[in-house]
């Protein structure tokens, strides 16, 4: 049953409806799907408020489509992550219901005509076509919700700061981890938003080359410094979105567990026949590797990509963020979190700048002609014949 249309929604602007018609690519998690893609394909997903990381890999997969069983932007909170999808013109309908994941078979070639979903000349979903500006309308009922939101996460953060303040106060029982940290610098790579800029500014600062970091990838952060050409000393994480290649680098692997003991990334590398330890808590992975590198002595702890946020932690569908601040406030004499990194520095050469260069450069010039024989003795030359 269809929900009866909200007075603002009445009011969106109606997105452009050019036909698209591409190959299917289905699968209920975006992350995995975005593997499989290849450019000019129509994705299908079944996702909820969908995030900024796992938009950017279905645009960098090259997707001319993304049809979502669930709306891109729910109104919960304001998530602005599908507005790249309209920004790189990539046609989204959404809100067509579940049933699409069924009535679409991976690989079959579809056709998105206005808001509906063709197949074999039968629509077999029908939904929301959406565009920057449709997009941008729900985006700004979204933050007039931001308050009960707020509360709602605040609740439940302080409500699981009750549960887990022991990070905070007790020795966190952490593995064998054949790495040493003592001393060290350790950079931990988190698969956040603008993950990947900020480690390439970090590379082109010169910082990894001058102090040789503990390289620390966090689940599919282990990847990005594989794209760098490096390899990670330590990966942590589920390991459910961490590429074979990097599993097989030789890092050390460190499976993170439920509280309960439960580790189902341990079977994955049980399958491939890695050696691995198991690092239980309730905490998040990228709390963990931060955990781990300051028990382990490191000497200074800067993370990439960390999701320190109320937006971050509803992207990744949590409530609350109760130990990723406790954490924090533990890690914090040693922690610089160079997250967003890339858009403090940009690389932009101005006139005014390039002046007083060309002016000491010609002055440089001047000054050689004068004090240099063989040149004075050339310009003599051009002048006498001038005569």
């Amino acid at each position: 049953m269809v929900d009866e249309p909200t007075e603002i929604e009445t009011e969106r602007p109606r997105p452009d409806a050019t036909p698209v018609v591409g190959i299917a690519r289905v699968g209920t998690r975006t992350k995995d799907l975005a593997k499989r893609l290849v450019p000019g394909e129509i994705a299908v997903i079944d996702h909820v408020d969908l995030d900024t990381v796992a938009t950017e890999s279905l645009i960098a997969a090259g997707v001319v489509a993304v049809v979502n069983a669930a709306p891109c932007i729910s109104g919960r909170y304001p998530n602005a992550g599908p507005l790249l999808l309209a920004a790189a013109g990539v046609a989204v309908v959404d809100e067509v219901g579940s049933d699409v994941m069924a009535a679409i078979e991976d690989g079959a070639t579809v056709w998105i005509e206005g808001d509906e979903v063709v197949l074999d000349g039968d629509v077999v979903a029908a939904g929301r076509r959406q565009d920057f500006a449709s997009f941008g309308v729900v985006l700004e009922k979204a933050r007039s919700n931001m308050g009960d939101e707020l509360q709602r996460f605040a609740e439940n953060t302080l409500n699981y700061i009750q549960k887990e303040g022991h990070l905070l106060v007790d020795d966190p029982d952490i593995p064998d981890i054949p790495v040493d940290f003592e001393g060290r610098q350790v950079l931990i790579v988190v698969r956040g938003v603008d993950y990947k800029k900020d480690l390439r500014l970090l590379r082109q600062s010169g910082y990894l080359q001058e102090q040789k970091p503990l390289l620390v990838g966090v689940d599919g952060g282990a990847d990005a410094f594989l794209e760098m050409g490096m390899k990670p000393d330590v990966i942590i994480g589920d390991m459910d979105s961490v590429s074979p290649d990097a599993l097989r680098s030789g890092a050390a692997l460190v499976v993170h567990g439920y509280a309960d003991g439960r580790a189902p990334g341990a079977e994955i590398l049980e399958e491939m026949g890695l050696p691995h330890v198991v690092f239980a808590s309730a905490g998040t992975s990228e709390d963990i590797a931060m955990l781990v590198a300051f028990e382990r002595g490191a000497d200074l702890i800067v993370a990439v990509g960390t999701h320190s946020s109320m937006v971050d932690f509803l992207d990744k569908g949590r409530p609350g963020m109760a130990s990723t601040f406790l954490v924090r406030l533990k890690v914090g004499p040693k922690l610089v979190d160079a997250k967003g990194v890339n858009r403090l520095y940009t690389t932009k050469v101005r006139t005014r700048d390039l002046l007083p260069l060309v002016m000491a450069a010609i002055i440089t010039m001047v000054i050689i002609a004068i004090i240099s024989e063989p040149i004075r003795t050339v310009v003599r030359g051009m002048l006498l014949t001038l005569r």
